[in-house]
């Protein structure tokens, strides 16, 4: 039988444990509840970008079944987490994602046609097809690629920030990780060094309840991962990860406590993973149905919605046009970005340093003659 995780062992019905919440599961506001300062056409155009998130998601699922592309990371139920702590960012500040943060990007103005290029590997993908899906990175939007060994983005988002403070032009660095990744040793270096050096930096753990195949009880014995801040000398907030208000008041507090030179804070979201690890991940071989169904009635879409309707923010048929707009923005990305073609062979010299070394252009010299007689022979024949 597959493994399940006591719910209330999250938090969500335990308040000793310090979850901040603002919209209980049905979209009301609890009582006593501060809402975020936030304009309700900003507050709309964060519930279309956590839609299209979704809808995302379930493109690149269809199009990986067909073959089209290779891999993708489903961030699925995580929608509130992502766009949230995103939307507490200024155009200047820097991101270092981890597998499930591509939508920062989008909300930050990223082009859809290039997000699906990065997908399929082609020309008109900045990285030229050179990492693997998932691994987003454009400077246009101040993203960094993640490298897929866990954890790593964090010392590097520890860098930049130290950067930041140097040259003192007020950005904030902004670190992601999953819950599995707070086993990992750059966890901690990357929060010692950000405690001790007091620098702009926000740490955003995605509790989404699984490592793979390894629940969340099995990484760490103690009762939150925003506890864990306190040895680090650094506040640490938990947070209900599907609570799109929630995560967006507290990541808004956290940046702007960095900003002020405040020093850095880690942020847990609880949230859940409603697929498989990625594309390649069979979930029901280790998760009960009947946790995921828990937590399908938390989902942040849903809970959102509910409060907006409730309050005159959104309309059903706000929702219709959305969906319509969203369909045909994604036809027309996929159709755009899959017709071009692979980078050239000879590119992968390009980047190595900042001019081709003559070894280099010595190296494209052979191998475009050598693909030029592969052609020849491939006419011949």
């Amino acid at each position: 039988m597959p493994a399940t995780i006591d719910t209330e062992a999250l938090g969500t019905e335990r308040p000793e444990l310090g979850l901040v919440q603002i919209l209980d599961p049905e979209g009301g506001v609890l009582p006593g509840a501060a809402l975020p300062d936030v304009e309700d056409e900003r507050l709309r155009d964060l519930y279309r970008h956590m839609c299209l998130l979704r809808a995302i998601d379930l493109r690149l699922e269809g199009l990986q079944r067909m073959g089209r592309i290779g891999f993708f990371g489903s961030a699925r139920g995580q929608e509130a987490s992502v766009i949230g702590t995103g939307a507490a960012l200024e155009p200047d500040d820097w991101v270092f994602p981890a597998l499930r943060e591509s939508g920062v990007m989008l909300l930050r103005g990223y082009s859809l046609s290039r997000y699906f290029a990065h997908m399929f590997g082609n020309q008109l993908d900045p990285l030229r097809g050179r990492m693997q899906p998932m691994h987003f990175a454009a400077r246009e939007v101040n993203q960094v690629s993640w490298g897929s060994c866990m954890a790593t983005q964090l010392p590097q988002a520890v860098g930049a920030a130290y950067g930041m403070k140097l040259k003192r032009r007020g950005q904030v660095a902004i670190g992601y990780i999953g819950d599995g990744g707070t086993s990992e040793h750059d966890f901690h270096a990357a929060l010692t060094f950000a405690g001790v050096w007091k620098v702009p930096a926000v740490f955003v753990v995605q509790n989404n309840q699984w490592a793979i195949s390894v629940p969340v009880t099995k990484q760490t014995a103690s009762a939150t991962i925003a506890v864990k801040a306190v040895a680090y000398g650094m506040p640490g907030v938990r947070v209900d990860g599907n609570d799109l208000l929630a995560v967006y008041r507290e990541a808004k507090a956290a940046v702007d406590r960095a900003r002020r030179g405040e020093g850095p804070t880690l942020l847990e979201l609880v949230t859940f993973r409603m697929g498989g690890h990625s594309s390649a991940d069979d979930p029901t071989r280790y998760r009960d149905a009947r946790l995921v169904e828990e937590w399908a009635a938390r989902c942040p879409l849903k809970r959102l919605r509910a409060f907006m309707e409730a309050t005159g923010r959104w309309s059903e048929a706000d929702e219709e046009a959305m969906a319509r707009d969203q369909r045909a923005a994604l036809n027309a990305a996929v159709a755009e970005a899959e017709k071009v073609p692979p980078p050239p062979p000879t590119d992968i010299i390009e980047d190595v340093f900042s001019a081709p070394t003559p070894t280099l252009l010595e190296q494209r010299s052979a191998l475009e003659e050598e693909l030029t007689e592969r052609e020849a022979k491939r006419r011949a024949t």
